[in-house]
């Protein structure tokens, strides 16, 4: 790589930060309340929410007329409760997901210790992972049932309903797509009204996502790297309206999809427009919202 050049960038203190942010043009009415801003969250983790308040060329670093660091926390407030919204809602289809993973595997394998069972699974260089993983949750869980479970039982492992109230939900992702009988895979995704290639790649999106709530980071205006499947029919209602497959709006679609059969009659779609009625000023098109009447879509329109 003979373009790489060394890093010489020298760290700024919040005070220095404000004399330049004010000297590209950035409006800062109450320096104190910046600067606290900026020592308790840091420019880094604010610069992202600063870019888009940049004009052409952004390379110039420079702000538009108008723009202000009140306007900068406005988008991180608004980013941060949109996270803590949308974590909330993804917990309902992790534990509807491990629920269904469990009952489905035990019926058709009889097997309560089916998944440490290399024999269930196609890959078993990922089944050897999965193990791995499986043996450093064990390790670290603190959980009153797996002690139990060590006390009374010598089993090497525990049955699934116990290792899937332990695994990440990644983990829990992997287990799924390295399932080796396709009748039980099926049957999983089935349950929730996809065909097998959609189901593997949507549970895929809502972990991405999950984790960037998690580990706080954006995703207001975040172009996502992974592109969903798009199931080849629809049971339920879905979208009809073009929308970017990469943008936070869509997996906001699927989290609504599977909240719909897990939750019907479920307020998600309240939350949001409580939300964004909260922020008016944030445009929703930098999440991927179609600029048509969105709401009108079959997946937010239905009464489930």
């Amino acid at each position: 790589m003979a373009n790489k050049t060394i890093f010489n960038k020298t760290y700024k203190s919040p005070k220095e930060s404000i004399e330049i942010l004010r000297e590209r043009g950035l409006s800062i009415t109450d320096e104190s309340k910046a600067q606290h801003y900026l020592s308790h969250i840091g420019y880094y983790r604010l610069s992202a929410y600063m870019h888009p308040l940049l004009r052409m060329p952004k390379e110039e670093h420079l702000f538009k007329g108008g723009a202000s660091f009140d306007k900068v926390m406005t988008l991180y407030r608004f980013d941060k409760k949109l996270r803590m919204l949308l974590f909330n809602e993804i917990e309902k289809i992790e534990v509807a997901v491990r629920c269904s993973i469990v009952n489905c595997g035990c019926e058709m394998t009889k097997d309560p210790f089916w998944i440490t069972d290399a024999s269930n699974f196609s890959n078993p260089a990922e089944f050897n992972k999965t193990i791995h993983l499986i043996e450093e949750e064990l390790i670290r869980s603190k959980e009153d049932f797996v002690t139990h479970f060590k006390e009374i039982y010598s089993n090497p492992y525990p049955p699934a309903w116990i290792l899937m109230e332990v695994l990440p939900f990644g983990v829990v992702t992997n287990i799924y797509a390295n399932i080796k009988n396709k009748k039980l895979k099926k049957r999983i995704s089935q349950s929730f009204d996809l065909q097998v290639a959609p189901f593997e790649s949507w549970l895929t999106i809502v972990a991405v996502t999950r984790n960037s709530c998690g580990h706080h980071s954006r995703i207001w205006n975040r172009v996502f790297s992974i592109r969903a499947t798009i199931p080849v029919r629809m049971t339920r209602p879905w979208l009809l309206l073009k929308t970017d497959p990469l943008r936070v709006y869509f997996d906001m679609c699927i989290i609504k999809y599977f909240l719909d059969i897990i939750s019907p009659g479920n307020d998600m779609l309240s939350k949001m427009q409580s939300l964004f009625a909260e922020y008016p000023e944030v445009d929703l098109c930098a999440l991927g919202f179609p600029s048509d009447n969105w709401q009108d879509e079959p997946l937010w329109s239905t009464q489930s």
